[in-house]
């Protein structure tokens, strides 16, 4: 019989995580990245340039409207493309090309001892002006792999706009 609601009851503990996409927005007419800068009342990372992205929620999974059922199994499909679609418009207030592609993955323990999975993807820039949430991002730049060296990255961003850039050439 399938879930008549979305319940930790049946959850063991030690196995339950955030999970996390974000995003690195490739401009196609100059090659460049954008970045943005994290507030300094953020939970992690306060300060350093990052990339776009949000965290799954359980909203994000209507059991009214899945994409099928598998069996008694509710599927969403295409649910990180739409969490990254959306995540990209709220806190940057642009829109991003269909058609994600695979960056790579890290799973850590924020300081508050939540333990994330972080999915990382790219995707082409398609349309709007950056504006930075408010509360969320005080600034943004949009940078090449040598321009990103300037900036205080969290770990692992340089490379992955790099990456994103091999992969759009």
């Amino acid at each position: 019989m399938p879930a008549k609601e979305i319940s930790l009851k049946e959850a063991k503990t030690n196995k339950l995580f955030y999970f996390v996409a974000n995003v690195v927005v490739y401009r196609e007419k100059d090659g460049r990245c954008l970045i943005m800068k994290r507030d300094e009342r953020e939970k992690v990372h306060p300060g350093r340039w990052s990339v776009l992205g949000g965290k799954l929620e359980w909203e994000d999974l209507d059991l009214k409207n899945p994409t099928r059922m598998n069996g008694d199994v509710f599927d969403f499909e295409d649910k990180i493309d739409e969490l990254l679609q959306r995540e990209v418009k709220e806190e940057a207030n642009i829109e991003i090309k269909k058609g994600l592609k695979y960056i790579n993955n890290v799973v850590f323990v924020r300081p508050d001892a939540v333990p994330v999975v972080l999915m990382k993807f790219a995707a082409r820039y398609k349309a709007g002006k950056v504006v930075p949430e408010k509360g969320g991002f005080t600034d943004f730049a949009w940078v090449d792999a040598k321009e990103i060296k300037k900036y205080a990255c969290i770990d692992g961003i340089p490379a992955e706009v790099s990456e994103t850039i091999k992969l759009y050439s």
